[in-house]
């Protein structure tokens, strides 16, 4: 396995984005003696909010799969700015909150947030086997479908 994150994930097809910048009073992660916490991160496409819409009402599973996917990959350019791209320095995913905008009566916020859980996988292996939390939301910001954060452990 490649030691570097931006590598492990172009060998899916895929390109990091650029890590995304805080829109409020916060920081992207957060260091705590061998954790990563990664703060929340939206689908974004061209640094511009996507798949808009919520569950159950404007948007299908796949389209929500999609939109968790791409803010994985969010998540994942953070991790690699946190390690300074360096995979041998990442024990593992501790835990993921997958967060979907969604109407009341939908009730397959796993489903999409397997589009994250799948991508975090291929990309780190057992490193990125998680414990996760799917919650159905009213509403996300920039009206987007899907946020999603992470809790990371660090090499001491």
């Amino acid at each position: 396995m490649s030691h570097s994150l931006s590598q492990r994930v172009q060998a899916l097809g895929l390109i990091l984005p650029v890590p995304s910048q805080p829109i409020a009073n916060y920081v992207n992660y957060v260091v705590s003696q061998n954790q990563l916490f990664i703060s929340g991160q939206i689908p974004l496409l061209d640094g511009k909010p996507a798949y808009i819409g919520r569950l159950g009402e404007s948007l299908g599973e796949d389209e929500g799969a999609q939109a968790a996917e791409l803010a994985a990959l969010g998540l994942l350019a953070q991790l690699s700015d946190a390690l300074g791209d360096d995979l041998s320095r990442l024990v593992r995913i501790v835990r993921l909150g997958v967060f979907i905008a969604s109407s009341s009566d939908f009730q397959r916020q796993g489903v999409v947030a397997n589009g994250a859980s799948n991508l975090l996988v291929n990309a780190l292996g057992d490193k990125g086997r998680h414990a996760r939390t799917a919650v159905g939301v009213s509403s996300l910001p920039g009206g987007v479908a899907v946020e999603i954060d992470g809790i990371f452990e660090l090499q001491p």
